[in-house]
């Protein structure tokens, strides 16, 4: 089937746009942003196939490098920082290797790790990922998905407390891998609101939309959306009336008055009160889109804390993504990548 054309009014851009754009990017230094959620690092073992293992039918991968960068909601905190703003990182790490190596990422990166809370029961969450060139052969993950102890839940609502007098906005980063229960959520977005503080959610889609009740700004991409808002991708995915009914649905069972469903290559759609528009994608080369949704959070989260409008903090945030889409793995976006792909921008 076809990729269907959404007759939903499309936000345009001309020269005086784009340099409106780019001159914004500088109201981005100083905003600091409270980044809360799962953390881990992301593992890339890399190099060739040449042959066949003698010892059963699978491909040996000869190893020519090793990588590791910070990925989930650290990923979150080095574009917040790399894009000028100030990134306070609130999350759980085991007290292993995993979280030494995760600390000292963070210091390369710029981000302080002052406000991890260390969990023995846990590991750091770890993905490893044996690659051949471009192509991914095997990830293995060290990782428990299960929900954080009493003890544990108790300190990171005590950091958020202390905390959040000192920040511009709140991200919350759901990966499901346990700093989310639902009476933590809660809690979480009653100490934001009672602080002023606006809340931008990335979801996972293992919950439903009411799960995330009281959030200001919700980013799914459009299955976790459709997820959400409990229907079936047939339903909606072809359908124009369908996809508006999604994003109207998130809209009502999260009580957000702002959702943007990130839609890959076909941009993104915004549902702002009574409006729905889209956003054209930037990308000219893809060559992995891991980690661009939290490129994009963190681009929106500090735009809208900078004072612009949610049509261009998400024109932004997609010039953003085109930018990591381009390379390999969990790469941040920086200030003159940005505005250099803005002024090469068709």
């Amino acid at each position: 089937m076809s990729k269907m054309n959404l007759n939903i009014p499309t936000i345009t851009m001309g020269t005086a746009e784009k340099q409106q754009l780019m001159d914004s990017v500088a109201k981005f230094s100083g905003k600091k942003i409270m980044i809360i959620g799962d953390v881990g690092v992301d593992e890339y073992i890399m190099g060739e196939v040449r042959r066949i293992s003698p010892e059963a039918p699978v491909p040996v991968v000869e190893v020519e490098s090793e990588d590791s960068r910070l990925g989930l909601s650290a990923n979150v905190a080095q574009n917040v920082k790399s894009l000028g703003g100030d990134p306070l990182l609130i999350s759980v790490v085991g007290t292993d290797a995993g979280s030494e190596i995760l600390q000292g990422l963070l210091k390369k990166s710029g981000v302080e790790s002052q406000h991890l809370i260390a969990d023995s029961t846990r590991p750091t969450t770890r993905k490893a990922r044996v690659m051949a060139k471009h192509h991914h052969m095997l990830r293995v993950d060290y990782e428990v998905r299960s929900n954080l102890s009493a003890e544990c839940e108790m300190k990171v609502l005590t950091k958020i407390k202390e905390q959040i007098p000192n920040v511009d906005a709140v991200i919350l980063e759901d990966y499901a891998k346990g700093v989310f229960s639902k009476t933590v959520l809660s809690k979480i977005v009653d100490i934001a609101k009672s602080a002023g503080k606006k809340i931008f959610l990335d979801p996972h889609r293992s919950n439903t939309g009411d799960y995330y009740s009281g959030v200001d700004l919700i980013k799914p991409n459009l299955d976790e959306a459709i997820a959400l808002a409990g229907m079936s991708d047939d339903q909606v995915r072809y359908d124009q009336d369908k996809i508006i009914e999604v994003g109207k649905a998130l809209q009502k069972k999260t009580g957000a008055k702002q959702v943007v469903i990130t839609r890959g290559k076909d941009g993104m759609i915004i549902f702002s009160y009574d409006q729905v528009v889209q956003v054209p994608t930037y990308a000219r080369q893809v060559f992995d889109v891991t980690g661009a949704g939290d490129t994009v959070i963190a681009t929106i989260a500090l735009a809208q804390a900078a004072g612009l409008t949610l049509e261009q903090s998400c024109q932004l945030a997609n010039f953003a993504a085109g930018v990591v889409v381009g390379q390999v793995g969990c790469v941040p976006c920086t200030v003159a990548e940005l505005k250099s792909y803005i002024t090469s921008a068709n």
